[in-house]
């Protein structure tokens, strides 16, 4: 490891009580994760590695372990705590969008802002820029339901941008999507990396992981082994306008 972690976690256990059984879907998992790297998460169903995505992601919280984000310990936190964890630092994107249908694509951007307490009219700017980075500049005023799939998981990935997020969270990204509008869905995640946000990836895909640094696969609730694609090179300066950028790197103007 040459960079910061963004992520650090040792001895990660995650116990379900079903019932009368127990299962154990982590089991010890020791990781850290570079900030600004790409990293994508494999295995076979039952391995871990969703588990192992609500864990990194706040939505679920270890049985023991200690996991770092940042420079925080959320393996220790209560639940607004986490709430407030995911909220100000992280985004998701979900396979099946999870979009409100009675909401614009601008509102549905602004989602995350408003669980924080901020007014739409302060950020609607802010908002209609992030759908025109995702190709969607003419279709503010849309709802989902007039949109394809691939539009509204674009959607999904300017929601997931909305705060500003210290890393993002994909669970089988183009997995509804067929493979042309998956590839450009997929496009568009390296160009957010390249601008320096990191990306945690789970995929069944061997073409999709092949995008990330690194590639840990999962098995029995351990990581079995890691695949390095590509090194990981940190950035030598954090981007601090990383949107503009972004557009500059698409040919979007910039306000």
């Amino acid at each position: 490891m040459t960079g910061k972690p963004i992520i650090s976690i040792k001895g990660l256990e995650k116990l379900y009580i079903l019932g009368e059984v127990e299962v154990r879907a982590l089991r010890g998992v020791s990781v850290d994760i570079e900030e600004g790297s790409y990293v994508a998460i494999m295995g076979p169903s039952g391995s871990g590695k969703s588990t192992m995505l609500n864990v990194l992601g706040c939505l679920d919280r270890p049985t023991a372990g200690q996991y770092f984000l940042g420079d925080e310990n959320v393996a220790t936190m209560g639940d607004d705590e986490l709430s407030d964890i995911r909220g100000r630092r992280l985004g998701f994107i979900f396979q099946s969008y999870n979009l409100i249908h009675q909401l614009t694509v601008v509102e549905n951007i602004y989602v995350p802002l408003f669980y924080q307490g901020k007014d739409l009219k302060d950020y609607e700017r802010h908002c209609e820029r992030l759908a025109n980075l995702v190709g969607l500049g003419e279709r503010l005023d849309h709802r989902p339901k007039q949109l394809s799939g691939g539009q509204q998981q674009r959607v999904a990935i300017a929601r997931s941008l909305v705060n500003d997020p210290l890393m993002i969270l994909a669970d089988e990204p183009t997995g509804n999507l067929d493979s042309k509008t998956g590839t450009e869905v997929l496009n568009l995640m390296d160009k957010l990396n390249e601008a320096g946000k990191t990306i945690v990836l789970v995929t069944h895909g061997p073409e999709v992981a092949e995008r990330a640094h690194r590639v840990l696969h999962m098995k029995d609730g351990v990581i079995d082994r890691e695949v390095i694609n590509r090194k990981f090179e940190p950035r030598k300066q954090a981007n601090s306008d990383w949107l503009s950028a972004i557009e500059e790197s698409l040919g979007l103007k910039t306000p």
